[in-house]
């Protein structure tokens, strides 16, 4: 059975539970930043992108996320140094910028996630290994919770893999078991060229019923 656009977005609206305003703001009209205008970021917003990302679902409730806000121009500018070319001005200028870090030692604080049954961090004592692999698949899924946080608070994110991670690392996680992943570059829009909408897959291509 083939579906055309026309009739897909039918089948959208019928199946929202939220209203179109607000599926509108989460993905449909959603995109992504490379320029920012110079409107700043209140600490009560960046507070509520972290109370609304916390909330989306992890493994045992692990939570294994950590946001580092790097907003001072000295802490900017250090984490500018270890950006890839093409991404260096706009982290630079950007109104708020998040490195977004997995901690390998989430497993400390089973009492506060698991309150229910604590004695489970014992399964990732001593596993390393283990551990970071857990944190890593969970952390990225939170980074996907943080894209739609942004967005549910107004403002757009620019999310960035070109990056010296270890030098991330060292300018920022020393001494920690965090480790960096994704850089996010967050505020209201500049001058985006923005364009039409790149496709998406069919769902016959992305999807199956078994």
């Amino acid at each position: 059975m083939t579906i055309d656009a026309t009739e897909a977005q039918t089948a959208l609206e019928d199946q929202l539970s939220v209203d179109r305003e607000a599926a509108d703001l989460l993905f449909l009209e959603a995109r992504t930043a490379n320029t920012f205008s110079a409107e700043p970021v209140s600490e009560e917003t960046l507070a509520a992108i972290y109370e609304l990302t916390k909330m989306g679902p992890t493994a045992m409730n692990n939570q294994p996320l950590r946001i580092t806000w790097v907003q001072s121009p000295q802490a900017r500018e250090r984490l500018v140094a270890q950006m890839a070319e093409g991404n260096r001005e706009k982290t630079r200028t950007a109104p708020a910028v998040a490195v977004l870090s997995y901690d390998t030692d989430w497993h400390e604080h089973f009492p506060t996630f698991f309150p229910h049954a604590p004695e489970r961090k014992a399964m990732f004592d001593g596993n390393a290994e283990r551990r970071a692999e857990v944190a890593k698949n969970n952390a990225w899924m939170q980074a996907g919770y943080f894209t739609m946080a942004v967005r549910a608070v107004g403002l757009h994110a620019g999310q960035m893999g070109g990056f010296n991670a270890a030098g991330v690392d060292e300018e920022f996680n020393a001494g920690t078991g965090w480790r960096a992943f994704l850089v996010v570059n967050v505020g209201t829009p500049g001058e985006n060229p923005w364009f039409g909408r790149l496709p998406r897959l069919d769902a016959e291509v992305a999807t199956r019923v078994l």
